[in-house]
């Protein structure tokens, strides 16, 4: 799939069909009163979590991250965000209790400087992820560690002012996938191929060397802001993407 970078406003009567995924992208850095309504919003072990940060800045993107959530769910469920309830799986992967997603509502969520995605769809396994583009990242010491040698093939042809997006592009797609799997990092990501040039279609390639298995799942690379990269990995095919801009009143 190529690349998607363009944003909309909602409609006021949004709706999710089953045919869909939908990714919100949203704004990290906010008013100190926003910043506090969504405060609200958290429950006691959100809340307790938030003031283990060191930094304000770190705190206050995290209650927001928290909070935009529980609001972006409330839209599509109807409820109060405040009302929500969390489960997780062994590995840390968020899901909602069953007696708030009688849908099933699917989601997954990412966050990185300043900027938050969101995807949401359902009875579907989807994951994303989002990175802030860094210069002077140790990108080939890194990629020796965690990447495939596919992966790291294709890397060491590329030219010095490619390197940093490219890793950061290989980086999300394969965050993205292990995200949707629901088994986080106990996955090695050195068990499995993606594609790594920015721009060009994102694609699971093989999983253990089985070109099959990866057929199961679709990325999709997302653009959000120049300085980012991000991808979203959905379990299936026959899905149609919609992106939406997250407008906090």
């Amino acid at each position: 799939m190529t690349a998607t970078d363009v944003w909309s406003s909602p409609p006021k009567t949004l709706k999710l069909h089953r045919d869909e995924v939908h990714v919100w992208r949203a704004s990290l850095d906010l008013q100190a009163s926003s910043i506090q309504s969504l405060l609200r919003t958290l429950c006691v072990e959100e809340q307790q979590r938030a003031e283990r940060y060191h930094f304000p800045k770190d705190r206050d993107r995290f209650i927001v991250a928290r909070g935009l959530l529980r609001a972006i769910l409330s839209f599509y469920l109807c409820k109060k965000p405040s009302s929500l309830q969390f489960v997780y799986n062994q590995y840390g992967k968020p899901a909602l209790s069953e007696a708030y997603n009688r849908e099933p509502l699917c989601f997954n969520l990412s966050h990185s400087h300043e900027l938050a995605l969101y995807a949401v769809t359902q009875n579907r396994n989807l994951g994303v992820d989002l990175e802030y583009i860094r210069t002077g990242f140790p990108c080939e010491e890194i990629a020796e560690r965690f990447f495939s040698p596919q992966e790291n093939a294709v890397l060491r042809t590329l030219p010095l002012d490619m390197k940093h997006k490219a890793f950061f592009t290989c980086w999300t797609r394969k965050e993205a996938y292990i995200k949707a799997t629901g088994k986080g990092l106990s996955l090695p990501l050195n068990q499995f191929d993606v594609s790594v040039i920015p721009k060009e279609p994102a694609m699971l390639l093989s999983i253990g060397g089985n070109h099959q298995a990866a057929c199961r799942w679709s990325l999709q690379e997302l653009i959000p802001d120049p300085d980012y990269v991000a991808a979203l990995a959905v379990e299936g095919g026959g899905w149609q993407l919609k992106c939406w801009q997250w407008v906090t009143e």
